[in-house]
């Protein structure tokens, strides 16, 4: 017989211990240890060789370029560096009501169309009220080769797979998934590890396509993190406001492919639509002459967005001045006061300052830092920013405007777009390989900017 003994494991990180303990020495949460049942589940190893696998010579593995398939949603393809890989492993989060199970009936609906044998496994709804979503979502006649079980037992879904052989897998969500010889409950660390694992080795085993959807924490993790992603073969997490029309997926991690790139969806009736020209969409409602607004293009992979850079200075009260980003980093925005107040001698000390990316997306490029200190200037001064123009540039912590990669595309961008005028490192300038219609302007220092807008 299988022994049993009791541990206590970490629900955030899935670190063990013989005892209970307040707080985790891996992750250092709080309260989280939860008393297990640990056993090795040997009737479960068994289960799992579909096939007999021996060792091979590496010169001789052969493979093809069609190892991967095309989901037919180019911002996804995208994302996962040109299609799903036979074999891959796929995890997939965000908030409740973001758009989740709605991409992947998206993927089922496109994979079916194409010939593949697909099974959408729901466990957090009936097969009726699946249905009745994927009826509102699809347009077209639902193909015979999609599949479709409301199931929790992990033991059942292996029988499932071994009897339908479908390409693709899509498990909604990992959290209600379960394996009966654990005792520990569905959504536990225990079980989210073990039942991903089971499946992880089902679809290396047998060349399926494993799509996973994951809940995430209040924190906005997935939860179990530690555990899963270091499982899969790419993680994704959808961005954006829950009750926005707009939604951004971006790769987190991606064994077959850049995690650089985002693909940005609009939420529809007719479930997530791909946004081609994302620049355009969001300048879409830029105001004209109006303080503390200006525009920098981030550089997200192999694309370039044009994205509004808003800033909002007023007098603090209580003598507590706040700092507050939304889609900035916020130390990287402390650091750019600091400069602003050393360097140009503003006084923001008393001063509430809060800046905000419209859209919902999430800037790190350096590039954009510029960008965010004429905002706030140009909010401080009540002083609009020089119309059409485009603001790119690293700020040092000299007051040195520092220079940035990929120009010449960030330029093309905002040509399309109708803009004038580029400010842009002097450095930069110099290497600069463009010949178009915008008046571009080179700058070495906070100061010199501040002269040209």
């Amino acid at each position: 017989m299988t022994k049993i003994k009791k541990v206590f494991t970490c629900q955030n990180c899935g670190y063990q211990s013989s005892k209970w303990l307040g707080r985790c020495p891996d992750c250092n949460s709080w309260n989280s240890f939860v008393e297990e049942d640990y056993q090795e589940p040997s009737e479960l190893k068994q289960r799992l060789s579909f096939y007999e696998d021996e060792p091979v010579l590496l010169k001789e593995v052969s493979f093809e370029e069609k190892s991967r398939i095309k989901t037919k949603i180019e911002e996804l393809d995208r994302i996962l560096g040109g299609g799903l890989v036979l074999g891959s492993v796929i995890l997939l989060g965000g908030d409740p009501g973001i758009g989740k199970s709605t991409l992947c009936l998206q993927i089922s609906q496109r994979l079916a169309q194409e010939g593949y044998r697909l099974l959408y496994v729901s466990g957090e709804e009936s097969v009726k009220q699946t249905a009745l979503r994927a009826k509102r979502i699809f347009s077209e006649t639902i193909k015979d080769n999609l599949y479709i079980v409301s199931q929790t037992d992990v033991s059942l879904i292996l029988e499932y797979i071994k009897k339908i052989k479908p390409k693709i897998v899509i498990i909604d969500s990992i959290q209600v998934i379960f394996e009966p010889s654990l005792s520990s409950s569905p959504g536990s660390v225990s079980q989210v590890r073990e039942c991903t694992g089971i499946l992880t080795q089902i679809a290396k085993t047998t060349d399926t396509i494993l799509i996973i959807i994951g809940h995430v924490t209040k924190e906005g993790n997935i939860a179990g993190p530690k555990v899963l992603e270091h499982i899969v073969d790419t993680v994704l997490y959808f961005e954006g406001e829950r009750f926005s029309n707009f939604r951004i997926l971006r790769a987190v991690k991606n064994r077959f492919g850049s995690t650089n790139e985002i693909g940005i969806f609009e939420m529809t009736t007719q479930g997530l639509m791909a946004v081609k020209n994302p620049s355009q969409l969001f300048l879409s409602e830029r105001p004209e002459d109006v303080s503390g607004s200006c525009v920098s293009a981030s550089l997200e992979g192999s694309r370039v967005i044009l994205v509004e850079i808003q800033a909002l200075v007023a007098r603090a009260g209580f003598g507590f001045a706040r700092r507050r980003t939304q889609g900035f980093d916020y130390n990287r925005l402390g650091l750019i006061i600091a400069v602003l107040e050393k360097r140009l001698g503003i006084n923001l000390e008393n001063e509430d300052v809060f800046v905000n990316v419209v859209g919902g997306i999430k800037i790190e490029d350096p590039a954009v830092d510029l960008a965010v200190a004429i905002a706030i200037i140009s909010a401080f001064k009540d002083k609009p920013v020089l119309k059409e123009s485009l603001i790119l540039g690293e700020v040092g912590l000299a007051g040195e405007i520092r220079s940035i990669t990929q120009p010449a595309l960030r330029i093309k961008e905002a040509e399309k777009l109708g803009f004038k005028n580029a400010i842009l490192p002097k450095n930069t300038l110099k290497n600069l390989d463009y010949k178009g219609k915008i008046n571009l302007i080179g700058v070495t220092t906070l100061k010199e900017t501040l002269s040209y807008i």
